[in-house]
């Protein structure tokens, strides 16, 4: 059988956006995670619960500051596009909340509840940034101040609301000041045509649309594109094309390369200021 994509043939392509394949430590990760969000609400108390929309899962966590007015970073998890839960990835608040950044965990429908529409949790992402930026007031937060973080198909949703054209929902088009993605990907191209299109309905709309590569005009802020050292080679390639046409079309990107990580391993690195994701964060809000 010849190549799928690139030198891909299918079993190769299939691995390669198959995460499990790469990071033989991955249940062990996760667990991770949520045992240090369980510590950060330990410490830090429970998070402030708003809705930005009708359904259970379109809520957010917001982990308040002490100060005022002050900057918002909102988090995308990954899991897939299908999996994960804003309650377990808590523990970067103990990043941004000593620094003076309120820290605002996603929660958005499963591609899976959907009937594998994807348009669907790009939208609730899109909705959430609108709703943070309407209501921030409520918690402390400076709507004039909202950045974004993602990791993994959560870096995707994130890439997607960079590239939006805030203006189509009557917003100001510099509505997210900057961005920092870990481990994402910026076309779906290959990823439509590899085994997630067996729980993803993509179509030529999908991949067009919510493909981040292909809307870089109405990108305007600042990103930090990230990826891990030990990261499937396509995920490693995502990452690195995206930077090389962004910095072609001389938008403002910096390329982390996160040494010795695999792909869950890099998030690992949002739980201190000094390592590599938490200080590129910190260093992008100022």
């Amino acid at each position: 059988m010849g190549p799928v994509f690139l030198n891909y043939d299918q079993r190769t392509l299939d691995d390669a956006y198959d995460q499990r394949v790469w990071a033989p430590n991955m249940e062990e990760v996760l667990a991770g995670y949520a045992a240090a969000s369980v510590h950060t609400r330990a410490k830090l108390g429970a998070p402030l619960r708003f809705a930005y929309g009708a359904t259970e899962a379109e809520g957010i966590d917001v982990y308040r500051g002490a100060a005022s007015d002050a900057p918002v970073l909102i988090f995308v998890h990954g899991g897939a596009w299908r999996r994960g839960a804003a309650a377990d990835y808590a523990f970067p608040a103990d990043v941004f909340l000593p620094a003076g950044v309120h820290y605002v965990a996603l929660d958005f429908p499963s591609v899976t509840d959907v009937g594998g529409n994807l348009r669907v949790p790009a939208s609730a992402v899109r909705r959430a940034v609108l709703w943070i930026r309407a209501n921030a007031g409520r918690f402390g937060g400076d709507p004039r101040r909202l950045y974004i973080a993602g990791h993994s198909s959560g870096a995707h949703l994130a890439a997607v609301a960079l590239t939006t054209d805030w203006r189509d929902f009557d917003a100001e088009r510099d509505i997210l000041k900057g961005g920092v993605l870990a481990c994402g990907i910026y076309d779906l191209r290959p990823v439509r045509l590899s085994a997630r299109s067996s729980y993803v309905a993509f179509d030529d709309e999908t991949e067009e649309t919510l493909s981040p590569a292909r809307h870089i005009e109405h990108l305007v802020a600042p990103v930090v594109v990230a990826c891990g050292t030990r990261e499937s080679p396509e995920f490693i390639r995502q990452a690195h094309d995206f930077v090389v046409m962004l910095q072609a079309a001389g938008k403002p990107v910096d390329e982390l390369v996160v040494e010795g990580c695999n792909h869950f391993e890099v998030m690992r690195t949002f739980a201190t200021a000094e390592q590599a994701l938490g200080c590129a964060a910190l260093a992008l809000i100022g």
